[in-house]
């Protein structure tokens, strides 16, 4: 790897105007200046093509999709058109922090790290707080079990190496519009150490329009197909952490079923798991309002 290694921003766009102005922004913010931004519209009908292209630095390299895609197949697309030896992900509606490239890019000395991840800022657009990702400082170097167990990689804090990708039998699942990302660091962590800056290097917005909020059934569904594909691979089927995996889309579909009304099958889901903290949570909330139930489902 070059002491400097360009690194290709993927940045993927469907109608971000509102927030658009600001991700770039943070990109030519940066203090790591080798890098460009790869941005795949997949056919916005706002004004996004407009405001990226009122930018007149030649690192932003604009591409417009033939046809409307799922995110992940987007992704791939977007990928396909980067030069970098690395690559990160910026979507949107998030930001980074000025010395975030330069700080992971120095992880990637270690020629087994494949993937390099860091904290980040959850800010919550309506409630104006802010507050860490994540509490303490994540495991690093081979992480299977450790992920599977409790995922902790942001995609907006992802950066990967190219020829890691490479390595493997297929870059993103185009099949998956939420879960796409978890699923390719899984895949990077059985062949790559993955490397942390514990510092929180972008801020991740919360708002009533986020991809995994407004896609929630379809979250469940990409678990099932997910957690099959991974049942056929020993590698990941003999992990310590994977019951921790598949324990954790029957809470997220347990109580998806009570905030929708639905708290027999809820019920179901959960006798299935362990006795623990989730359990008693959904157990919690079958017998709560909706209103009350989904104050506690995180």
């Amino acid at each position: 790897m070059s002491s400097a290694p360009l690194v290709s921003v993927i940045m993927n766009c469907y109608n971000g105007e509102k927030y658009l102005a600001q991700a770039i922004d943070s990109v030519l913010a940066q203090s790591y200046a080798n890098w460009e931004i790869v941005f795949w519209d997949n056919q916005s009908t706002d004004r996004s093509a407009e405001i990226f292209k009122s930018y007149a630095d030649p690192r932003l390299k604009y591409f417009r999709a033939p046809k409307h895609t799922w995110l992940y197949e987007a992704r791939n697309y977007a990928l396909a058109e980067g030069s970098g030896e690395l690559l990160a992900f910026l979507d949107v509606d998030d930001w980074w922090l000025p010395s975030k490239l330069e700080k992971q890019v120095l992880l990637f000395l270690d020629p087994q790290v494949g993937i390099v991840c860091s904290n980040y800022w959850m800010e919550h657009e309506l409630k104006n707080k802010r507050w860490l990702a994540l509490k303490r400082p994540p495991p690093t170097g081979w992480v299977l079990d450790d992920l599977l167990k409790s995922y902790f990689v942001g995609l907006l804090t992802l950066m990967v190496r190219r020829s890691a990708v490479a390595s493997l039998d297929h870059p993103f699942d185009p099949r998956y519009h939420v879960l796409g990302d978890t699923d390719l660091v899984i895949r990077l962590s059985n062949r790559w150490k993955l490397g942390c800056v514990y510092e929180p290097l972008a801020v991740y917005r919360l708002h009533q329009n986020n991809e995994t909020t407004k896609h929630m059934a379809r979250l469940i569904d990409e678990h099932k197909c997910w957690l099959a594909d991974l049942q056929q691979i020993d590698a990941f089927r003999s992990s310590a952490g994977f019951q921790s995996t598949k324990n954790n889309a029957r809470y997220i579909e347990a109580m998806h079923r009570i905030l929708h009304s639905d708290r027999a099958a809820a019920l179901r889901l959960a006798s299935g798991l362990p006795w623990g903290r989730p359990k008693l949570k959904l157990c919690l909330a079958t017998l709560l309002p909706t209103s009350m139930a989904r104050r506690i489902k995180n």
